[in-house]
């Protein structure tokens, strides 16, 4: 279930057909059809097929994926669904501002790139036994102490 239905629609004490579903969701028929094969519960198994509304507004967080909360040294691959420690126990930190920043793993299992956000005071408590990779800190223009060669100074003509 990829999108997101607005199931507040729904009134929980009254039975719906499949059609009504349809309109006051703004589904498809073969979406309805899925969730019942998935386990949205009948009314009755017959004709025409009636589902109670509070089935409807409840199915939803039913198959949902329970939130698996991440333990220190690992990070959330989004691939896997699962937290997991970063290949080879490595991880770059990636600064967004004074206060928090981004660490940046690669998943062992499916290579895909793993991110977990951090407080930047806290850094090194969760990434707990990893090595961190902070990178270089890169050179502004501000900083250039060389004068520009194509600019005239006052006084000089060019």
């Amino acid at each position: 279930m990829a999108r997101r239905y607005n199931h507040r629609r729904v009134k929980i004490h009254h039975p719906y057909t499949i059609p009504e579903i349809v309109r006051l969701l703004g589904v498809s028929k073969l979406t309805v059809s899925r969730w019942i094969a998935r386990g949205l519960p009948l009314v009755e198994r017959k004709r025409p097929y009636l589902i109670h509304g509070s089935d409807v507004r409840a199915f939803p967080s039913a198959i949902m994926p329970k939130p698996q909360p991440c333990g220190p040294g690992e990070i959330y691959c989004v691939g896997c669904r699962a937290p997991r420690r970063p290949a080879a126990d490595m991880v770059d930190y990636l600064p967004r501002n004074a206060k928090v920043g981004v660490l940046r793993g690669i998943c062992p299992t499916c290579d895909r790139l793993m991110h977990r956000a951090v407080n930047a005071s806290k850094v090194e408590i969760v990434a707990h036994g990893l090595s961190i990779a902070r990178p270089a800190a890169q050179q502004r223009i501000a900083d250039s102490s060389d004068p520009i060669p194509n600019v005239a100074e006052k006084g000089e003509k060019i």
